[in-house]
């Protein structure tokens, strides 16, 4: 017999600014429930998440919870107040949680509690936040971006203890690896409306992209140009996930180059080779020789040399304090190395995206931070209508005008990175760039970086995003050595781990088999590049036959229209209904072949 649920919601609705955010929602929470909560940045995942715990009451539906249950939620922004320590803080209020268990876990994450609040790390208030959440013994765990600012080895550990852990858990979070280890239930929130599938989230996108299939074929007496809108306006992130399947095997073969020239790595040093050495050394944008740097006693970074070609896209990554900062600080020029030297190319001109969003002030709006008020927008050298440009980073171009201090965390990191990516540059600098972003984004930014011609540099948590994004690792493990890997985080995870490494080897290779969301690969046989000639022809002349088919159809219905018409003259009134038949149906199959081949073309 099935257990009740710890936690319903029924019949749910709630109103924000004379709308409808969430209507006749229902939600039932079991005791083992293990569930991601997906949707966009700004549809309600973190209010869902205050409804369910009760800080907040619904303008209509009912909220049933089990006698005793123990709900525990883990902010994405805690406010520390004026708590001077971190323990303060943690053992602050009536739900505290007994001080020598908080420690206990504070410990197993590396977090001193005694750490002064105000200027603590976003890392060691996120720690905090988390002993303090997990001490508490929460029958029901609600966990907002619970991996930003976490290092590897504390998003590991989390992982492991929800693993073990009882209870039940929703989790929001753009941690494509993380959801997909530990969840078994997804919930998409998308337009008001909750969506439930009993799948882990590494079905999440294979289930989305069927219902959005779906929508579109429920659509289908729609004029074709305005259903192509709304079958795009549904679509755009799937489709965008296709290209960047494409983006993946250029990116494999970027990587498979790279290990090419990476040879002779021993004690954190690689010799870097090429058939032609002066095109290579043409092309090199940051040579480090024989780099160094110590701080006292301590050897952040044993000497390692690299040479970083155009459009690179480097990788780094390693615990918190391991050195990520003071590497990328010697790679960008910033800091001065102990040993050896950095060549800078001549016409570098970088663009740095960093964790503390500290560009955007709450009380300009977003035209303001955007285009200085005005409604153009210089993007790398052209110009281009602000609403526009907003549409391009997901953005409902209503927005224009709004404050920056209405937007979500993640809206106002999404509207960051559209205005430093409008800057001309050829040097890309990003610090944990995913904080804060949707899943939606992350593709929006993956494409972007694929897209961009200059060299990136990413230091980042993000296991997923790592992988789908750059040609070459830096991993630091704090002993200072620089290990120097082609490929993403899963490369130089199974660097570090022999045994891991061999099974790798043994298995076929990953990207020839299936792709990075699980799914089973296409047929090996190489895929057009563009549209036939009569593909593209159909899709150039559709639109105008869609058209005169509907000015028929028109024409005939007000024939048909004519009350007197069939009993004066039968025969037409047959043949004009039959033709109007026709053209209903050569209309529906023009309509579904157009879409279809916009979408091919749009893929290709």
């Amino acid at each position: 017999m099935a257990q009740p649920p710890v936690l319903s919601l029924e019949g749910l609705g709630l109103q924000q600014g004379g709308r409808w955010l969430l209507r006749d929602l229902d939600l039932h929470i079991g005791a083992r429930d293990r569930i991601a909560l997906i949707g966009r940045n700004g549809a309600g995942k973190t209010t869902l998440f205050r409804l369910l715990d009760g800080r907040i009451e619904a303008d209509r539906g009912t909220r049933t919870v089990k006698p005793g249950l123990r709900v525990v939620v883990l902010e994405q922004d805690p406010d520390f107040g004026a708590h001077p320590t971190l323990l303060d803080w943690v053992l602050a209020g009536p739900d505290a949680p007994a001080e020598h268990e908080a420690q206990a876990i504070a410990g197993q994450l590396g977090i001193d509690l005694q750490r002064q609040a105000p200027g603590a790390s976003g890392g060691e208030r996120r720690r905090a936040a988390i002993a303090r959440a997990l001490a508490q013994r929460p029958d029901l765990l609600l966990l907002d971006e619970p991996t930003n600012h976490l290092d590897l080895a504390a998003i590991e550990w989390l992982e492991e203890w929800l693993g073990r852990y009882t209870g039940a858990f929703v989790v929001i979070s753009h941690d494509r690896t993380f959801l997909t280890r530990l969840t078994r239930t997804t919930l998409w929130l998308d337009r008001g409306t909750l969506r439930r599938k009993e799948i882990g989230f590494g079905g999440y996108e294979a289930w989305e992209e069927q219902v959005t299939a779906d929508e579109a074929r429920a659509a289908e007496r729609l004029d074709a140009r305005l259903k192509l809108e709304a079958h795009w306006l549904a679509r755009g992130v799937t489709a965008r996930r296709k290209r960047n399947q494409g983006r993946l095997e250029k990116l494999w073969q970027m990587r498979a180059q790279r290990a090419a020239m990476l040879s002779g790595a021993a004690q954190g040093t690689a010799k870097l080779k090429l058939a032609g050495d002066e095109e290579f050394k043409s092309r090199s944008v940051i040579v480090a020789e024989s780099i160094s740097k110590a701080y006292g006693d301590r050897t952040v970074i044993k000497p390692f040399s690299l040479r970083i070609q155009r459009g690179d896209r480097i990788g780094i990554v390693g615990a918190n304090g391991a050195g990520k900062t003071t590497l990328l600080k010697l790679l960008t020029g910033e800091l001065a190395p102990d040993t050896g030297n950095v060549t800078l190319a001549r016409n570098l001109s970088g663009v740095m995206i960093d964790q503390q969003r500290r560009l955007l002030s709450p009380e300009k709006t977003v035209r303001d931070v955007l285009a200085e008020g005005s409604d153009w927008i210089d993007v790398r050298g052209t110009r281009k209508h602000i609403q526009a440009y907003l549409k391009d980073f997901l953005f409902d171009p209503a927005l224009v005008d709004t404050k920056v201090g209405i937007l979500s965390g993640g809206e106002r990191s999404r509207l960051l990175l559209a205005r430093e990516f409008a800057r001309i540059s050829n040097l890309l600098v990003l610090d944990e760039p995913t904080n804060d972003l949707d899943l939606e984004t992350l593709d929006l930014l993956q494409e972007v970086i694929a897209d961009y011609e200059g060299t990136v540099l990413i230091v980042s948590h993000d296991r997923d995003f790592l992988d789908r994004t750059v040609t070459v690792t830096l991993g630091l493990d704090g002993s200072g050595a620089v290990d120097i890997v082609a490929g993403g985080y899963a490369d130089w995870a199974a660097r570090r781990r022999p045994a891991a490494a061999g099974a790798a080897a043994a298995a076929p290779p990953r990207h020839r088999t299936q792709d990075q969301t699980g799914m089973a690969a296409a047929d090996r046989t190489s895929p057009p590049r563009k549209l036939s000639y009569k593909d593209q022809r159909d899709l150039d002349l559709l639109p105008q036959r869609i058209e005169a088919l509907e000015a028929a159809i028109a024409k005939g219905e007000e024939i048909l229209s004519d009350p007197a018409l069939y009993s004066t003259d039968p025969q037409r009134f047959a043949t004009v209904a039959q033709g109007v038949a026709n053209a209903k149906a050569e209309k529906e199959a023009a309509e579904e072949r157009w879409l279809t081949l916009a979408e091919r073309a749009d893929s290709l």
